[in-house]
Protein backbone atom coordinates (compact mmCIF):
# COMPACT_ATOMS: atom_id res chain seq x y z
CA UNK A 1 0.00 0.00 0.00
CA UNK A 2 1.41 3.05 -1.23
CA UNK A 3 1.87 6.18 1.40
CA UNK A 4 0.64 9.98 1.62
CA UNK A 5 1.86 12.59 3.91
CA UNK A 6 -1.77 13.94 6.09
CA UNK A 7 -2.13 16.33 9.28
CA UNK A 8 1.55 16.33 9.23
CA UNK A 9 2.27 12.42 9.44
CA UNK A 10 2.93 9.11 7.02
CA UNK A 11 -0.06 7.18 6.78
CA UNK A 12 -1.79 4.18 4.95
CA UNK A 13 -3.08 5.77 1.51
CA UNK A 14 -6.60 4.13 1.46
CA UNK A 15 -7.48 6.37 -1.70
CA UNK A 16 -6.88 5.17 -5.52
CA UNK A 17 -6.90 7.60 -8.25
CA UNK A 18 -9.01 7.22 -11.26
CA UNK A 19 -7.29 8.06 -14.33
CA UNK A 20 -8.83 7.63 -17.64
CA UNK A 21 -6.86 5.19 -20.04
CA UNK A 22 -6.83 5.98 -23.74
CA UNK A 23 -10.19 5.29 -25.57
CA UNK A 24 -11.82 5.69 -22.07
CA UNK A 25 -14.70 8.11 -21.72
CA UNK A 26 -15.96 9.47 -18.41
CA UNK A 27 -19.61 8.27 -19.42
CA UNK A 28 -17.93 4.76 -19.79
CA UNK A 29 -14.77 3.95 -17.59
CA UNK A 30 -15.76 1.10 -14.76
CA UNK A 31 -15.83 2.52 -11.37
CA UNK A 32 -14.03 1.49 -9.02
CA UNK A 33 -15.41 -0.78 -5.57
CA UNK A 34 -12.74 0.85 -3.55
CA UNK A 35 -12.48 4.20 -2.23
CA UNK A 36 -11.56 6.19 -5.41
CA UNK A 37 -10.35 10.13 -6.59
CA UNK A 38 -12.47 10.52 -9.53
CA UNK A 39 -11.75 12.91 -12.24
CA UNK A 40 -13.90 15.50 -12.47
CA UNK A 41 -15.09 14.60 -15.86
CA UNK A 42 -16.71 11.24 -14.75
CA UNK A 43 -17.95 12.85 -11.40
CA UNK A 44 -19.98 15.47 -14.20
CA UNK A 45 -21.10 13.03 -16.20
CA UNK A 46 -22.37 10.52 -14.03
CA UNK A 47 -23.19 12.24 -10.65
CA UNK A 48 -26.24 10.73 -9.72
CA UNK A 49 -25.31 6.93 -10.22
CA UNK A 50 -21.97 8.32 -8.07
CA UNK A 51 -24.27 9.22 -5.58
CA UNK A 52 -26.65 6.56 -5.48
CA UNK A 53 -23.68 3.82 -5.40
CA UNK A 54 -23.01 4.69 -1.52
CA UNK A 55 -19.08 3.54 -2.45
CA UNK A 56 -16.42 6.27 -0.94
CA UNK A 57 -15.35 8.43 -3.59
CA UNK A 58 -13.71 12.46 -3.83
CA UNK A 59 -13.07 14.19 -6.94
CA UNK A 60 -9.81 15.44 -8.34
CA UNK A 61 -9.11 18.65 -10.36
CA UNK A 62 -6.89 18.75 -13.05
CA UNK A 63 -4.43 22.09 -12.83
CA UNK A 64 -6.97 24.08 -15.62
CA UNK A 65 -10.09 23.46 -14.09
CA UNK A 66 -11.42 25.68 -11.51
CA UNK A 67 -13.19 24.38 -7.94
CA UNK A 68 -16.11 26.92 -9.68
CA UNK A 69 -17.57 23.88 -11.31
CA UNK A 70 -18.10 21.83 -7.77
CA UNK A 71 -19.45 24.77 -5.82
CA UNK A 72 -22.55 23.45 -5.41
CA UNK A 73 -21.77 19.69 -4.58
CA UNK A 74 -18.61 20.46 -1.91
CA UNK A 75 -20.77 18.75 0.56
CA UNK A 76 -20.13 15.11 -1.18
CA UNK A 77 -16.88 15.04 -0.69
CA UNK A 78 -14.74 14.19 2.35
CA UNK A 79 -11.63 14.53 -0.24
CA UNK A 80 -10.56 16.52 -3.40
CA UNK A 81 -7.85 16.14 -5.01
CA UNK A 82 -5.63 18.97 -7.18
CA UNK A 83 -3.09 18.12 -9.88
CA UNK A 84 0.48 19.19 -10.09
CA UNK A 85 1.15 17.88 -13.67
CA UNK A 86 4.36 19.12 -13.70
CA UNK A 87 6.74 20.77 -11.44
CA UNK A 88 6.46 24.31 -13.04
CA UNK A 89 2.63 24.33 -13.20
CA UNK A 90 1.40 25.88 -10.32
CA UNK A 91 -2.41 26.92 -11.03
CA UNK A 92 -3.67 23.99 -8.57
CA UNK A 93 -2.00 26.38 -5.55
CA UNK A 94 -4.50 28.42 -6.13
CA UNK A 95 -7.41 26.12 -6.60
CA UNK A 96 -6.85 25.00 -3.26
CA UNK A 97 -6.93 28.37 -2.04
CA UNK A 98 -9.66 29.15 -3.34
CA UNK A 99 -11.37 26.13 -2.16
CA UNK A 100 -10.54 26.70 1.45
CA UNK A 101 -11.54 30.80 1.11
CA UNK A 102 -13.99 31.32 -1.20
CA UNK A 103 -16.05 28.06 -0.85
CA UNK A 104 -15.40 27.54 2.74
CA UNK A 105 -14.30 23.48 2.22
CA UNK A 106 -13.14 22.12 5.17
CA UNK A 107 -12.76 18.77 3.90
CA UNK A 108 -9.22 16.77 3.33
CA UNK A 109 -7.42 18.78 0.15
CA UNK A 110 -5.02 16.60 -1.61
CA UNK A 111 -1.91 17.29 -3.72
CA UNK A 112 -1.05 14.53 -6.24
CA UNK A 113 0.84 14.23 -9.00
CA UNK A 114 4.45 15.60 -9.57
CA UNK A 115 4.35 16.67 -5.73
CA UNK A 116 7.92 17.25 -4.35
CA UNK A 117 9.35 18.48 -1.23
CA UNK A 118 10.33 21.57 -2.18
CA UNK A 119 6.73 22.52 -2.44
CA UNK A 120 5.05 20.86 0.23
CA UNK A 121 5.75 24.10 2.63
CA UNK A 122 3.85 26.59 -0.02
CA UNK A 123 1.19 23.48 -0.51
CA UNK A 124 0.23 23.70 3.28
CA UNK A 125 -0.04 27.48 3.23
CA UNK A 126 -2.68 27.31 0.11
CA UNK A 127 -4.42 24.85 2.20
CA UNK A 128 -3.66 21.41 1.00
CA UNK A 129 -3.20 19.46 4.37
CA UNK A 130 -2.40 16.02 2.64
CA UNK A 131 0.42 14.82 -0.14
CA UNK A 132 0.65 12.24 -2.40
CA UNK A 133 4.62 12.28 -3.12
CA UNK A 134 6.13 11.25 -5.98
CA UNK A 135 6.77 7.69 -5.93
CA UNK A 136 10.55 7.76 -6.31
CA UNK A 137 10.74 10.80 -3.90
CA UNK A 138 11.96 9.59 -0.37
CA UNK A 139 8.37 10.75 1.67
CA UNK A 140 10.56 10.86 5.27
CA UNK A 141 12.25 13.59 3.78
CA UNK A 142 9.49 15.56 2.38
CA UNK A 143 7.88 15.43 5.55
CA UNK A 144 10.73 17.14 7.62
CA UNK A 145 10.59 19.41 4.54
CA UNK A 146 7.19 20.89 6.05
CA UNK A 147 8.96 22.21 8.88
CA UNK A 148 11.46 24.06 6.59
CA UNK A 149 10.61 27.22 8.00
CA UNK A 150 9.62 28.19 11.62
CA UNK A 151 7.60 31.19 10.49
CA UNK A 152 6.16 32.67 7.70
CA UNK A 153 5.88 36.79 6.91
CA UNK A 154 2.68 37.05 4.38
CA UNK A 155 -0.99 36.12 4.95
CA UNK A 156 -2.42 32.90 4.11
CA UNK A 157 -4.99 29.76 4.80
CA UNK A 158 -2.48 28.18 7.52
CA UNK A 159 -2.00 31.83 8.86
CA UNK A 160 -4.25 34.31 7.92
CA UNK A 161 -2.40 37.25 9.61
CA UNK A 162 0.60 38.35 8.46
CA UNK A 163 3.56 38.54 10.72
CA UNK A 164 3.62 42.52 11.13
CA UNK A 165 -0.31 42.54 12.41
CA UNK A 166 0.89 39.42 14.85
CA UNK A 167 3.89 41.03 16.08
CA UNK A 168 1.83 44.39 16.97
CA UNK A 169 -0.34 42.18 19.02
Amino acid sequence: MSKIIKNDRIVDDTWQVLKLAEGETAETVALPATPSLLPLAVWLARKDEILASNASFGVWLESGEGPETLAGDLDHFALIGVNFPKFADGRSYSTARLLRERYNYRGEIRAIGDVLQDQLFYMKRCGIDAFAVRADKDIEAALAGLRDFSETYQAAVDQPQPLFRRRAA
